[in-house]
């Protein structure tokens, strides 16, 4: 799947929006740029930038278990 980014007239906006949405999900999907949108798009490019700088930290699985774990029990409580 390609994605492509728009910058709509208001005047357009609806127009376009009703014909993008004579697609099905499997062929289009609307991806609103929204403030949680975009503030999860910089927190994955600087995790990705600390990954690729070689600072990222990473775990084991069988650390990611136990601290899973422990969360668990302690909202279980």
């Amino acid at each position: 799947m390609q994605t492509i980014r728009l910058r709509v007239n208001e005047k357009v906006y609806k127009h376009l929006m009703w014909f993008l949405n004579k697609f099905s999900k499997d062929e289009l999907q609307i991806i609103e740029e929204n403030e949680e949108f975009l503030s999860i798009q910089k927190d994955l490019q600087d995790e990705l930038n600390r990954i690729e700088a070689g600072k990222a930290e990473f775990v084991g699985l069988q650390q990611l278990d136990d601290e899973l774990e422990s969360t668990i029990r302690k909202y279980e409580a």
